[in-house]
């Protein structure tokens, strides 16, 4: 059963009938608000950008975006760039996979950010989410809905951090400004 997240809510990543999940992805689905002009209405063309972040001892180690599509040690992969989102049908547009068993020891911490590369606000964006998913069997974890995020370009998504011999999650929910995760990392230090 999905649970629709709240900002600062936190999730175990335990599996329902116990042990741990070894394997989650991230997805971002949108779609482009219809805008009302003087002849009809349109949509403007709008890319969102999945990122990870991966800390260790709140430093940045590695990152995983459009432009790097896969972390240093092979254990995050981004699926690929998508430049115009969806139909808002519910599926994911980009994705995030974290095969959590992989991720190195010394990585305690991954952040999950989203950014409106083309500058346009959440407030011009609909139908759009981010979820994770158990990657063995397809099973919708958590939700958030970005929809509605106002006048920002950015947000400060969720993050999976280690728990003893676990990991778990927080929705972080921060809306905040910038077209790439290299201009969040302000706002993403007191997260961690």
């Amino acid at each position: 059963m999905s649970v629709n997240l709240s900002k600062g809510q936190g999730i175990s990543l335990e599996k329902s009938g116990g042990g741990s999940l070894t394997a989650v992805r991230m997805g971002l689905g949108w779609q482009a608000a219809p805008r009302r002009g003087l002849f009809g209405t349109r949509t403007k063309e709008i890319d969102l950008d999945a990122s990870a972040v991966l800390f260790a001892d709140k430093q940045p180690v590695d990152v995983v975006f459009f432009r790097h599509l896969t972390s240093d040690d092979g254990s995050v992969r981004h699926t690929g760039d998508n430049l115009v989102g969806g139909a808002g049908q519910g599926g994911d547009d980009e994705a995030i996979l974290v095969d959590l068993q992989r991720v190195p020891v010394h990585i305690d911490q991954i952040v999950f950010t989203v950014n409106s590369f083309t500058g346009q606000t959440f407030a011009e964006v609909q139908n759009a989410f981010c979820r994770i998913i158990d990657e063995t069997n397809g099973e919708e974890i958590a939700r958030y809905t970005l929809t509605g995020g106002g006048q920002y370009t950015a947000q400060i998504m969720a993050k999976v951090h280690r728990t003893g011999s676990g990991w778990s999650m927080t929705a972080v929910g921060t809306p905040a400004n910038g077209r790439t995760f290299q201009d969040l990392m302000p706002a993403i230090v007191p997260h961690l």
